[in-house]
């Protein structure tokens, strides 16, 4: 009788634990989606974060910063990383939802025009910018450049990339109906690296030698012209909660803002808070 009580207790404790256990794994799993800018910011934090917190496994997937910011208005995702600022009527629809969005900001970004590595032009001013995407310039002998038809590529709507471009570079106008869209950083880096006439912007951590980021009003694409405020194209990079931080979530958001966690940002290209 006696064995056969133990024999109970020790069934109860081992099914509490395991209750337990599951638990725990089940809030101890970070969902992030969103910017294909913020993207290998998101993956690199998380593989270190991870390496310090077994008990914490986190998801990183792409998507667009429209993406990001959805997923935590729908609650499919506990991080939404974002290269724009959340909008007005995300805010809206995010309280009908009952979510409160929070902004928290782990980066500084540029965005960077590019060319192929093969085309003679080394900068452009803004008008002109304006003028190849909106249309009105076609051909790249209108900007200094070789007798032939402009490629333009540019983010799809979706892309925080595409809206702060937009709103920096254009003024809000339309780009060109004939505009190739890509859906990510790294296509259009891509593109541009197989297109002699293309023109393209990235972000700056996805600047490599084989497309050449042009001189925007006659500066550089650099980080340090970022700090320093001179280059034009300059944004803050975000990840957003519901709420501020909690638990696992805060602990992974404190750490990309950390000393260790911003060595890693300007690591991959971009440009550190602190």
């Amino acid at each position: 009788m006696k064995n056969k009580f133990f024999l109970l207790v020790v069934m109860a404790v081992v099914s509490a634990g395991l209750v337990a256990g599951i638990a725990l794994a089940a809030s101890s799993t970070i969902t992030i989606k969103g910017s294909t800018t913020v993207l290998p910011i998101a993956q690199t934090c998380a593989e270190a974060f991870m390496n310090k917190h077994q008990d914490i496994d986190i998801s990183v997937q792409g998507g667009g910063s429209g993406v990001g910011i959805a997923s935590v208005i729908d609650g499919t995702c506990d991080i939404g990383d974002a290269s724009r600022p959340a909008k007005d009527k995300e805010y809206a629809k995010a309280k009908e939802n009952g979510i409160e969005l929070y902004e928290n900001v782990v980066a500084m970004d540029g965005i960077a025009v590019i060319v192929n590595p093969n085309n003679p032009i080394d900068g452009l001013n803004k008008e002109q910018i304006k003028d190849i995407y909106t249309g009105k310039i076609s051909n790249w002998k209108d900007v200094g450049g070789k007798d032939a038809k402009i490629v333009v590529v540019s983010r799809d709507s979706s892309s925080g990339t595409f809206e702060t471009f937009n709103e920096l570079a254009l003024d809000g106008e339309k780009v060109r109906p004939d505009a190739l869209l890509n859906a990510s950083n790294k296509a259009v880096a891509t593109t541009i690296a197989k297109t002699p006439l293309a023109i393209g912007y990235v972000g700056l951590g996805y600047l490599t030698s084989e497309v050449k980021g042009v001189k925007v009003n006659g500066v550089e694409p650099t980080k340090e012209n970022v700090v320093n405020g001179s280059f034009i194209l300059a944004r803050k990079l975000f990840m957003y909660t519901n709420g501020a931080p909690r638990g696992a979530v805060k602990q992974f958001i404190d750490y990309v803002t950390s000393t260790e966690g911003q060595k890693l940002v300007d690591k991959a290209g971009f440009v550190a808070i602190n």
